[in-house]
């Protein structure tokens, strides 16, 4: 058996040992993992990244006043999961090129064995003219040498022929010309035999080099099986790695459930305090607006009256928020997070029990360090530290315009550069972009709140 045989035989015994694992593993796959979704194009693939990053990010900011550890688990376990169809199809189709260079192999494989077998029967047949041809020549030789020993025609031609009595010269002149006949035939078998060896030299030649052809295609098939089982291995790698953290990230943060529902359960009371002081606040400005109004209308109309003029009843005028003229608090950053309702991603922890969060403000997405100036003017009212997850913050009541009263607030600052009851005009230095509290990253959060109630700011910039 030669070496090309023998590889043959392996990568024959490899491909069915290969088949029935790939067959268990698509198996497992199906049944522990469900449907794969179809592979997309290349920008697809970047758009659903994107998407996944975003959800994670989403999911990251609904746990940023919480636990930050326990955010970017949530935000990973976001990821994982969506990333998990595309790569268990990825497998399955690198299991299937692996098939296919397999059944290249084999395929080869047999060529090459067919091809093999054909230099064996025409080596063989080669042989066999060979020897054809040697016979012919020794019988010619042997006519040759009798007819030269006998002045031209043989003296044994009865014992060539089988004769067995003597003869007359015409019988004798005939055998003659059926020694000259066997030698002419003998001639003709010799050339045939000449011109069929051609042949089959010509034969060898070309299923030689068709066995050369043959065996560089079956090691450059070989090289691609390898490549293919090589993918296959790293894709396999990838969906075991994206199983087990998945299982170890929501093992995490079920473990984590509890002690995450009782933070939150405290973090929701201090914010509806924030929440309650802003509405308390906010009432007592509208109401001595109000009445400041109504003194004002009906100094008026007392004046009016005094002049014999008719007086104005007092209406109450509220203008449009706009009116406070709100710029950006960070000059150029983008909006990283909106603001509004954020339902939770299917199979992650639903930590509020409510399928979802309202996230109150807005984010923007900004490098540590970065100014923070006042949107209006206004008074601080609270500055530093806070025991809500939000880390250093600053809050600003900005009064009543036309009947209206506004809050702003900033939450993860690095640090703070203004102070309970200073008054700061628009476009004032107030803080510095930071990641402090429970946060994953550096960035600012940005709430509006507009007559005691949290509006998105994107409606008053």
């Amino acid at each position: 058996m030669t070496d090309l045989d023998r590889k043959a035989r392996r990568h024959r015994t490899a491909a069915r040992r290969s088949r029935v694992i790939s067959a268990a593993l698509a198996l497992l796959l199906t049944a522990s993992l469900g449907a794969a979704t179809p592979v997309a194009f290349a920008g697809e693939l970047e758009d659903k990244q994107a998407a996944l990053e975003a959800e994670a990010a989403r999911v990251q900011q609904s746990l940023e006043f919480v636990d930050d550890k326990i955010a970017k688990a949530a935000g990973d376990l976001v990821i994982y999961q969506g990333q998990l169809p595309a790569a268990q199809q990825a497998l399955l189709e690198a299991q299937g090129r692996v098939a296919s260079a397999v059944k290249e192999v084999e395929a080869l494989a047999a060529r090459v064995d067919l091809a093999q077998q054909n230099k064996a029967k025409i080596t063989q047949q080669l042989e066999t003219d060979k020897k054809k041809i040697a016979d012919t020549k020794k019988l010619i030789g042997q006519i040759a040498t009798q007819a030269y020993k006998s002045g031209g025609v043989p003296s044994n031609l009865t014992l060539f022929f089988g004769s067995k009595g003597g003869g007359s010269l015409a019988d004798t002149m005939d055998l003659a010309d059926q020694a000259m006949r066997s030698q002419n035939s003998a001639m003709d078998k010799l050339s045939q035999q000449n011109a069929t060896n051609v042949n089959s030299e010509a034969r060898l030649q070309a299923v030689e080099a068709e066995i050369k052809d043959l065996k560089a295609k079956a090691d450059a098939a070989l090289a691609r099986e390898k490549a293919a089982r090589d993918e296959a291995a790293a894709k396999k790698e990838q969906v075991d790695k994206l199983i087990a953290d998945t299982t170890r990230i929501n093992n995490e943060l079920q473990a984590a459930k509890p002690g995450i529902q009782s933070q939150l359960s405290k973090v929701q009371a201090a914010q509806d305090a924030v929440a309650a002081e802003i509405v308390e606040r906010d009432r007592k400005l509208r109401e001595a607006w109000e009445a400041e109004q109504r003194r004002i209308a009906e100094a008026a109309a007392a004046a009016a009256k005094a002049a014999g003029q008719a007086a104005q009843p007092y209406v109450p005028q509220v203008g449009p928020p706009s009116a406070f003229g709100l710029q950006r608090p960070l000059a150029g950053a983008s909006i990283t997070s909106g603001f509004g309702w954020r339902a939770t991603p299917p199979g992650t922890v639903d930590f509020f029990g409510a399928g979802g969060y309202m996230h109150t403000g807005i984010d923007f997405g900004a490098g540590c360090g970065t100014p923070v100036y006042a949107p209006a003017a206004g008074t601080v009212f609270s500055a530093g530290w806070s025991g809500d997850g939000g880390g250093n913050n600053v809050k600003i009541s900005h009064g009543v315009v036309q009947g209206n009263s506004l809050t702003t607030i900033f939450y993860h600052n690095a640090s703070v550069v203004v102070s309970v009851g200073q008054q700061v005009s628009q476009g004032q230095l107030i803080a510095y972009v930071g990641s402090t509290g429970n946060s994953t990253g550096c960035h600012s959060h940005f709430e509006t709140w507009l007559n005691g109630q949290a509006v998105d700011p994107m409606s008053l910039l």
